[in-house]
């Protein structure tokens, strides 16, 4: 393709995006093609020479768009979202246009330092101390996963990377049984194993850890031999939206001089709004690491996690390697993958800047107030619905029901649903028994989607019963 060509290519696929999106509330949210469909269509072999690109761009049109589910679709209800705000999708253009790989301050030092200013600005928009650094992930996995390689490092004096684990004894981490099951990955992969990952009962009506169990717990282990190494907390669970409080936690970290996490890839987006903190964000700054996703609920394009560190230098110690090639001669520099698993770095803090100057902090906090405010609505209208019980209250905008009758009857509606098109909801689990979650945060969703869904719930069961 000639440069001639690529901006000519460039000018269509922008205005098929522009057109997608003014009328993607005509496609149905999910992918109604059948398993293998799309595979059906590819040839099975790469092709010899070359094609044009207005078959390349038919065949798309014809093969994929069938086959995707529409996450920025505004009537996408389903697990949490993965937003992407018109201004963000600009700046991901340039970035692939630039296609720079940011791994050092030196490969492009916009980059770095454009990062280290975008995680102070959200700092400051989440209300954490002064005294907070950080880094752009790809995910809170990653995150997650960097802060327990540094629990752990960090109880073994920062030998585990060198010795290995076999003569350090076990190692416990503690949370609540309300985590994402990224933090069971985290300790399959540190070596730290699945049984040493203790999950402590919640309690109240934010489904937080039960601290007194977790200090039971913690002194037990030390008795039995064990070495505690860190707490990770949750404050917006996946499941129901469990918030522990953060303030418990703390004091039990400094007391057993254990290191902190905070998983709040979801939740977090909505501190950026004062009021919504209370009762929820309460001591956040005693936390050693703190994650959220502005990839879910702020709009960035996905993907985009930044991990705020208190004290960084322990992170660094843990995945800091340097080999010759990787050396820089410049002083007062920061070299981002030496706070991160992976070498190669996006430049993923353009999106973050051109998102907040386009729609600054009271038009992101706009937002997220109103779909707060719906979600609670649309919990009262489905309340009050016949056949229908609420099984967890709103934690944000997000909550669960059930209609009557079994797990067998939730799965049938939440299928029905998902097939007839209009909505797309996902199913989890509380108190042992199937539940339907529903979360409002899609970034160009109105107060008119959402109360749609109520219609359609209602429909769509009716239908079934009948």
């Amino acid at each position: 393709m000639q440069w001639d060509e690529f901006s000519e290519w460039g000018r269509k696929i922008t205005e098929w995006a522009a057109n997608y999106h003014r009328n993607i509330r005509d496609l149905p949210v999910r992918a109604q093609t059948e398993p293998g469909a799309v595979r059906a269509q590819l040839p099975i072999s790469p092709p010899e020479n070359s094609e044009d690109m207005n078959t390349i761009m038919g065949d798309f049109e014809r093969i994929v768009m069938p086959g995707m589910t529409h996450w920025q679709h505004p009537r996408f209800f389903a697990y949490f979202p993965a937003n992407a705000a018109p201004p963000s999708m600009l700046a991901e253009m340039l970035v692939s246009t630039i296609a720079a790989q940011c791994m050092l301050w030196q490969t492009s030092p916009a980059a770095t330092e454009m990062e280290q200013v975008m995680v102070d600005w959200l700092r400051q928009a989440l209300g954490l101390s002064s005294g907070y650094t950080g880094v752009i992930q790809d995910s809170a996995s990653s995150a997650t996963l960097s802060a327990v390689l540094t629990m752990r490092e960090r109880a073994t004096g920062f030998s585990g990377n060198a010795q290995g684990l076999s003569e350090q004894g076990k190692i416990r981490i503690y949370c609540s049984d309300q985590v994402h099951s990224s933090i069971d990955r985290a300790c399959w992969i540190a070596g730290i194993g699945q049984d040493n990952l203790v999950k402590i009962p919640t309690q109240g009506p934010l489904h937080s850890l039960d601290g007194e169990l977790l200090r039971r717990a913690i002194s037990s282990d030390r008795l039995a031999g064990y070495h505690p190494a860190g707490i990770i907390a949750v404050t917006g669970g996946t499941s129901i939206g469990a918030c522990d409080n953060l303030e418990v936690i703390v004091n039990i970290a400094k007391d057993e001089s254990l290191y902190t996490h905070l998983d709040a890839a979801w939740a977090g987006a909505a501190m950026i709004c004062p009021e919504l903190r209370l009762g929820l964000w309460e001591g956040v700054s005693g936390f050693d690491s703190v994650v959220f996703n502005p990839h879910k609920w702020l709009g960035a394009q996905f993907d985009c996690s930044v991990q705020f560190l208190r004290d960084a230098q322990a992170q660094i110690d843990t995945l800091k390697i340097q080999p010759e090639y990787l050396t820089t001669s410049q002083e007062d520099i920061t070299n981002f993958s030496e706070w991160t698993i992976p070498l190669g770095r996006r430049f993923r803090a353009l999106k973050l800047w051109f998102l907040m100057r386009s729609y600054g902090l009271e038009g992101l906090r706009t937002r997220l107030r109103n779909h707060v405010n719906w979600a609670q609505e649309l919990c009262e209208r489905i309340r009050e619905t016949p056949g229908f019980v609420i099984t967890s209250e709103p934690l944000l905008s997000l909550f669960s029901f059930r209609c009557e009758g079994d797990d067998r009857a939730q799965q049938q509606l939440v299928d029905a649903i998902n097939d007839d098109g209009r909505i797309y909801l996902t199913q989890g689990t509380w108190q042992n028994q199937k539940v339907i979650r529903f979360q409002v945060g899609q970034f160009d969703t109105t107060y008119e989607d959402v109360m749609s869904a109520h219609t359609v719930i209602q429909e769509i069961q009716a239908g079934l019963a009948a």
